[in-house]
């Protein structure tokens, strides 16, 4: 999960370091302009492009280095030798003003800037509390995940995944919490957390999903008129990692990857965790038997009802199975496909990729 890797979507006009071309503007248009009025050999009427550097500097430098280009615009104006058509009093008193402005909305700037890196920081360091990290190897699993959230700004949201060893072998879960955004966090947490125990002592992935359904259904009974659910995939692999049992509730099971073909496995899918009807229909789980080389894809609403400019879902079935290389490179590449084939997303964007490990040699 390269959280901090992402972003990825955003653009120095929304909120990323600006480029630098930009950085290198305020100090390229003042020099620019002495080099054309001391290369021409009659005065230029081009002082007033002087009065656009400290704004410009606002973009990228901080108050000191914004007053020190306010205050080298001045000094040109000033200058003989630069004959910008002899400024009067009026004309510096107005781009003294612009220059004194521009430093102290820098200041502003600057003090906002470090307040949202720390913002950041703080959702980076929940992000890693809530959904950390995951190895590349769990016990006889390989696996590698991608996490986007769809509210800007944030590194956080609804879809959660998660890889733990536990008793009975190897689990994994892959949801998405109704909603997105940082309102679903909560929840999130609380359904990972009852997952990591469940690991620890549930017999079947079956009573896994049973325990994550109850823990909604506790979670929502405080809250008046609560509609709170979650989709959910569970996974349980054999010892060796030579089958999995696969159990889904409310959303579509995983897509083998065997041979290059994709096949979407045939999962019966259960009702949706929160809604408490785990013990009078309890989801049913599939086992399906893997062979050396297979790989597991599950990807979230994000990827499946993606679509592009003219409605079309992304064909993640046909294209998956054109992207080489290994675990991580896969995600990254099929993030990269999906956000060039929708670039307005929506949705959180959740991909968890599990495969058989070679044994560890002794």
């Amino acid at each position: 999960m390269s959280g901090a890797r992402d972003r990825d979507r955003r653009s120095w006009l929304r909120g990323a370091p600006p480029p630098g071309w930009v950085r290198v503007l305020p100090a390229a248009l003042l020099a620019g302009v002495c080099v054309a009025t001391l290369a021409s050999p009659d005065p230029l009427d081009i002082g007033f492009l002087l009065g656009a550097i400290p704004p410009l500097a606002v973009l990228s430098y901080g108050p000191l280095a914004t007053a020190v280009l306010g205050a080298l615009v001045l000094v040109v104006l000033n200058v003989p030798a630069f004959r910008l058509n002899d400024p009067g009093s009026t004309d510096l008193l107005t781009v003294g003003f612009v220059a004194a402005l521009s430093v102290l909305v820098s200041f502003v700037r600057s003090r906002r800037d470090a307040q949202l890196v720390t913002e950041r920081a703080v959702a980076e360091a929940a992000q890693r509390a809530v959904v950390p990290p995951l190895p590349e190897r769990v016990a006889g699993v390989r696996c590698a995940g991608l996490y986007r959230a769809a509210q800007r700004g944030t590194l956080v949201g609804g879809d959660f995944f998660d890889v733990r060893e536990g008793p009975r072998g190897v689990r994994a879960v892959m949801g998405d919490v109704q909603g997105h955004g940082l309102s679903a966090v909560a929840t999130v947490a609380s359904l990972l957390g009852a997952f990591r125990e469940a690991v620890l002592d549930r017999p079947d992935p079956e009573s896994v999903a049973a325990r994550l359904d109850r823990r909604l259904v506790v979670d929502s009974a405080a809250v008046r008129h609560s509609e709170l659910f979650a989709t959910a995939v569970v996974l349980e692999f054999a010892p060796g990692a030579t089958a999995v049992r696969v159990v889904a509730c409310g959303q579509a099971g995983p897509v083998l990857l065997r041979d290059g073909q994709a096949v979407e496995l045939a999962v019966p899918v259960g009702t949706p965790l929160g809604l408490g009807l785990s013990d009078a229909s309890p989801s049913t789980g599939v086992s399906v038997p893997l062979l050396p080389g297979d790989l597991l894809f599950l990807a979230s609403d994000g990827v499946w009802e993606a679509r592009d400019a003219d409605g079309a879902f992304y064909p993640l079935l046909d294209r998956i199975t054109g992207f080489a290389g290994d675990l991580p490179d896969l995600v990254e590449r099929v993030w990269a496909d999906l956000v060039r084939f929708a670039p307005a997303l929506q949705d959180d964007v959740t991909m968890l990729v599990l495969a058989p490990a070679a044994p560890e040699p002794r």
